[in-house]
């Protein structure tokens, strides 16, 4: 019956178990397993196209996390507190006095403390470090340089030497600090002048009975924003001669007339109390201070600015520049002069 396929009961049970999947051919005989579902050659060309897209997506992911420098676990400890644990634990094994273990532990306590700070100074302020190094060298002083300083500002008539000490070789120049050469600049003097100016304008306010605290900021700005426009025009200058000059450098400089400052105050004050006449007496003393001043500018600015800049073409000639470096501490220190009340 199956080979003839003549039988009407097993033709319509074949037609009616077999034929119910949407019409097709009926099954042949032998064949009692379903066959698999075939693609069609487009469908089979898309899922491998989609299958290199990804492969390829994955590859690029991977290349680019190789690429991407790896992140280093940050340190919160520098390798000298670890050793200084490392140690306190070895002592602490090895049974040591208490009080030594205690102030070993204070110790390591500290430094972490300050390694931690300067670490975290170091990431928001970046330009700290730089700026306190490069303000270090100003300050390198000692007495005798100070009192050598002092003597070269108030009386520059008498000394011959004004170069700058050198250091290094030919390529890389360097100049010495104000320890060991007393014609560079320092910024240690300026600011304890400029102190002791303000202090002296206080005295002279108190002894005339006009004090306020509303002086000392106002004299200190007001020396202060008169001493920032006078670097702007000497740096000003330089630029136009095609010089370089540093800032630091041009602050220290005219941060010297503060020593004549001082004294004349300190002589209108005492021989006006003493003898009467502050205020003329103030200006005797100006005369020379502020003359010594514009002397010393004027040798520090002709030492400064080299003597192979090219004027013509418009640029200013050097010694006019010099000039009129030097002029401006007679009038700088003529406008913050406090005479009023002597």
């Amino acid at each position: 019956n199956y080979g003839g396929g003549q039988s009407t009961g097993g033709g319509s049970s074949s037609s009616g178990g077999y034929g119910g999947y949407g019409g097709g051919p009926q099954q042949q005989p032998g064949q009692g397993f379903a066959q698999p579902h075939q693609q069609a050659p487009g469908d089979s060309y898309a899922n491998t196209s989609s299958f290199g897209q990804q492969q390829q997506q994955q590859q690029q992911q991977q290349q680019q996390s190789w690429n991407q420098p790896q992140q280093q676990p940050q340190q919160f400890i520098s390798p000298a507190v670890a050793t200084a644990a490392m140690g306190l634990v070895g002592q602490t094994l090895a049974g040591g006095n208490q009080t030594g273990q205690q102030q070993a532990m204070m110790g390591l306590a500290e430094n972490a403390a300050l390694d931690m700070i300067n670490k975290q100074k170091e990431r928001f302020f970046p330009g700290v470090e730089n700026l306190k190094g490069s303000l270090r060298r100003y300050f390198a002083v000692d007495n005798q340089y100070v009192l050598s300083k002092i003597k070269r500002v108030l009386v520059p008539f008498v000394y011959k030497q004004w170069d700058r000490m050198e250091q290094g070789n030919h390529e890389h120049i360097s100049y010495a600090l104000p320890v060991n050469d007393e014609n560079a600049p320092d910024l240690y003097l300026p600011c304890m002048s400029l102190i002791t100016y303000v202090l002296l304008c206080a005295i002279l306010y108190g002894t005339a009975g006009k004090f306020d605290p509303e002086v000392l900021p106002d004299v200190t700005t007001k020396c202060f924003v008169t001493q920032l426009l006078e670097v702007g025009l000497i740096r000003f200058g330089f630029y136009m001669m095609q010089a370089n000059t540093s800032f630091l450098d041009l602050l220290a400089f005219t941060g010297y007339k503060y020593v004549g400052l001082c004294l004349n105050m300190l002589v209108g004050l005492l021989v006006g109390h003493v003898f009467g006449g502050g205020q003329r007496s103030y200006y005797v003393c100006f005369l020379w201070t502020a003359s010594a001043a514009s002397f010393f500018m004027m040798k520090t600015m002709d030492n400064a600015i080299p003597q192979q800049v090219v004027s013509g073409n418009g640029v200013p000639k050097r010694q006019v520049m010099v000039l009129l470096f030097a002029a401006s501490q007679f009038a700088t220190m003529w406008f913050v002069s406090q005479t009023r009340l002597l």
